[in-house]
Formats: C-alpha cells, sequence, structure tokens
C-alpha cells in the first residue's frame, strides 16, 4: 500500500510492512463473485511495541470493487514522523479477476508529502501523477513503458482471489507471481504455500488461514545499493496469513510478518468484520483522493 523507504530504521521497519502488504493478487477465474464486504482494523508492531494503526473497507460485487484504507503511526514512531497516509483503488470485476481502474495515495509525515496517482486500463499504467517526482539518482534503474505493463495496483494486489470452486482456503491461492507497481517501485512478489493455521480477532472473523510466503523481487525504480532494497531480496521468511471474505472467492491479509534489523515487523487484525451482502448496493462511489 506503501512506497518503500530506507533513510532511518523506523522506514526500514515501514518498508517491510509495504512490501508484503501487497503480498496478494485478485487473481483469475472463470466463477461469478457474490458481494462481500470487509471491514478490518489493523495495528501495526515492531519488536513487540506498536508503531501504527489502521483500517481497511473493501465492498464486492459480481461487477465492481472499491477499497480504501488509512493509517497513522504510534508510539515512538510518531515522535519521530507524525506519519499518517490513505490509499484507495476502484475497478471492475471481469471473468473474475480484479481490474483496477484507477488508484490513489497520500502519505504524510512532518516533513514530506507524498502522492501517488494513477489509472490502469487492461493492467497498463495510463495517466500518471508522482509529487515530488521521483529523484535523478544516475543509479536507479529506470521505470520503462515495457515495465508499466501487466501489473497490479497496491490496493488491488492486496486481495487475492482463490481458483476453482469449493474450499477457498487451498495451497494453489499461494502459487503465484504478482507484479505491482505503486508508483516509485516496480516489483514482483513470488509467493508459495507453507501451511495453514487458525486466528480469533477481537471482534469479527475467527477460523481457519492461508499462510504463503512471500518473497520481494524489485524490477525497476529501485537503487540497488540502497540498504532496505538488499535486506528485503534476501528474505525469505516473510509471512502472510490470509481470510476469506465472506460472500466471495477473495482473500485479506489478517495478519503480515517479517523480520527485520531490529526485531520482528508485524501487522495483525484487531477487527475483522465480513460479511456477505448479495442484496446490498456496493459502494461503486468510493472518493478517491
Amino acid at each position: 500500500m506503501l512506497p518503500l523507504r530506507n533513510r532511518l530504521l523506523p522506514r526500514l521497519a515501514a518498508g517491510v510492512l509495504a512490501a508484503v502488504l501487497a503480498a496478494v493478487l485478485a487473481a483469475s477465474g472463470s466463477a461469478a463473485l457474490a458481494q462481500g464486504r470487509l471491514e478490518a482494523h489493523y495495528t501495526a508492531s515492531l519488536a513487540g511495541l506498536a508503531i501504527g494503526k489502521g483500517t481497511w473497507v473493501v465492498s464486492i460485487d459480481s461487477a465492481h470493487y472499491t477499497a480504501a484504507a488509512s493509517g497513522v503511526t504510534t508510539g515512538l514512531i510518531r515522535v519521530f514522523t507524525g506519519g499518517e497516509g490513505t490509499s484507495a483503488a476502484r475497478g471492475t470485476v471481469v471473468g473474475g479477476r480484479l481490474m483496477s481502474s484507477l488508484y490513489a495515495s497520500t502519505i504524510k509525515t512532518r516533513h514530506r508529502t507524498d502522492e501517488v496517482r494513477f489509472t490502469v486500463h487492461d493492467g497498463n499504467i495510463k495517466d500518471f501523477k508522482l509529487d515530488p517526482p521521483q529523484d535523478k539518482d544516475p543509479e536507479r534503474v529506470p521505470i520503462t513503458q515495457a515495465s508499466e505493463h501487466g501489473v497490479l495496483d497496491p490496493m488491488t494486489a492486496s486481495l487475492l482471489r482463490a481458483p476453482g470452486n469449493g474450499d477457498v482456503l487451498k495451497p494453489e491461492a499461494c502459487a503465484r507471481t504478482l507484479s505491482v507497481f505503486d508508483g516509485r517501485l516496480r516489483y514482483d512478489l513470488n509467493l508459495a504455500y507453507k501451511r495453514m493455521d487458525k486466528v480469533k480477532a477481537h471482534k469479527g472473523y475467527a477460523g481457519p488461514v492461508l499462510v504463503c510466503t512471500v518473497h520481494f523481487s524489485p524490477v525497476a525504480g529501485y537503487i540497488p545499493s540502497r540498504t532496505v532494497i538488499r535486506y528485503l531480496r534476501k528474505l525469505r521468511t516473510i509471512e502472510v496469513w490470509l481470510a476469506p471474505i465472506a460472500g466471495t472467492r477473495i482473500l485479506a491479509p489478517f495478519r503480515i510478518q517479517g523480520p527485520t534489523p531490529i526485531g520482528e515487523a508485524r501487522l495483525d487484525a484487531d477487527q475483522f468484520v465480513t460479511e456477505a451482502a448479495s442484496k446490498r448496493a456496493s459502494n461503486h462511489g468510493l472518493r478517491v483522493p
């Protein structure tokens, strides 16, 4: 959902979480989607200390979907950065696939505001706004027109459609590579099945989850010598725990976890309230900043 950073250790931790937040895909499939809705509240922690909190709302029907997230830093991290952010996406459901049409993200700290906005057509990036612009570091691997084809925005890439019919929590749902573009970085996320587990939110979902490992592989827009990039490329122990959105074949992150040089980074759902809503009119008019 957030672009990777590497200037301070807190940003390194945020980068790990950001990479795995984009670790799931709205994959192909022929079955139509019933309508469903998710409202989730998350807490982010580093080495056991809370560093942030956020909410995520997703609405899906047979023709459209919307997703919106917001979050703020807390505790000691907030003293240093005062960070807050919002992200939103909307698109259509075509042949069982979620197809993004618009993505926008705003991240604010005490000294900087970062805004990204772009449209997508058939998986290809179209109208694009980036403020501030990418710096001109000569070491940066350029983002080419070819690298903007066949990609997912981070919000759409945070929802995975289980293939086939029957049980949605099956190992095959993990077996995929995701091509993601967040406005500054183009990267692949390689997923693989690890195990089944069980979770219980303080409010909402309680039951089995699918656990996938995630490997981050940068493609364009990155500087190879940067510490955060080198660190993330080596990791093989990032996990995303996926729970179903009722009434659909879509899975969403319940937990994300991975190591950092200063302790484990985690994103946990305190609330994961999901319902089938076949008679509800979906929010196609979700405001995208």
